[in-house]
């Protein structure tokens, strides 16, 4: 019926609003599923760019540090000390520096991305993307193991012209390598979120991190250490780490293996927990 057939006290009847569409050439909005995995590879890859950037200092740096280390034991001990536990000292050293470097760069990777952003106030851009906490957590972790992987095998291959690395058992080196690279990055990410300024992190890594590490068997058997010695130097998570690494180089333990897996894996749940409780509750991140 037109305006003008339209009879007097009946009011018109309401135009029909044309329903939503999607504009041409778009994708609409985006549907996420159980896990966001664009989201997650966004967050992976701008950790992982973000220290590849500065690869001379957060790869290159480590192998000459290793190599120091290796030069200076060598030469120090020269041929009185050519022997430790039947392997040559190089040999023996070698396996330790490659997870001692897995251990520092893991650490150091989650904990200054995350202080950073504290800092410079862009946490607020990591929070706000649909990304779950454990999707958080993840991501940081995998780029911190990332990080850790990368200079294990950098150092090995600048190593591997001084010293014979070969590898009699393969999935002791792939096991303690990935689990001692995920462990220290979640402690990392931890410092990170605990920390409020870079003397904190600084505190950790001078304080706990470095002497764990070098009171580990880096550079020594810990069969030379008296009982109780020994004992207390197998408390020590870190122990683990590198024992059952040279196991995969040297064929050698002076360790169980199996606690060491273990060990490994329980702190590893461990932290996954307490972390991700920790990103959802915004501890240290929300203002």
């Amino acid at each position: 019926m037109t305006a003008a057939h339209q009879q007097p006290g009946v009011a018109a009847p309401a135009a029909k609003t044309a329903p939503p569409s999607v504009v041409p050439g778009t994708l609409g909005p985006r549907r996420l599923g159980a896990v966001n995995w664009l989201g997650m590879w966004t967050l992976y890859q701008k950790e992982v760019e973000r220290f590849l950037k500065v690869a001379t200092q957060s790869v290159l740096a480590p192998v000459v540090t290793t190599l120091l280390f290796l030069a200076v034991f060598s030469l120090a001990f020269g041929e009185r000390s050519a022997m430790t536990g039947g392997i040559p000292l190089p040999q023996f050293l070698a396996p330790g520096l490659m997870m001692m470097a897995v251990i520092q760069n893991s650490f150091a990777n989650t904990s200054s991305s995350i202080l950073i952003s504290k800092i410079q106030g862009n946490i607020v851009d990591v929070l706000m993307p649909p990304l779950s906490a454990g999707e958080l957590v993840l991501c940081y972790v995998l780029a911190g193991l990332t990080r850790g992987l990368i200079c294990a095998v950098a150092v090995a291959a600048a190593m591997a012209v001084f010293v014979d690395l070969s590898l009699p058992h393969l999935w002791p080196v792939g096991v303690y390598a990935i689990a001692a690279g995920l462990l220290l990055a979640q402690l990392g990410l931890l410092t990170g979120i605990w920390a409020d300024k870079f003397d904190h992190l600084s505190a950790v890594t001078n304080f706990v991190i470095t002497p764990l590490a070098f009171l580990s068997g880096t550079f020594y058997s810990v069969e030379r250490l008296p009982e109780t010695w020994r004992m207390v130097s197998q408390a020590n998570p870190f122990f683990y780490m590198i024992d059952g690494f040279r196991y995969g180089f040297i064929d050698r333990a002076d360790g169980s293996l199996l606690i060491g897996v273990a060990l490994l894996v329980g702190l590893n749940l461990a932290f996954w927990w307490l972390l991700v409780t920790l990103f959802r509750r915004g501890w240290q991140l929300k203002a």
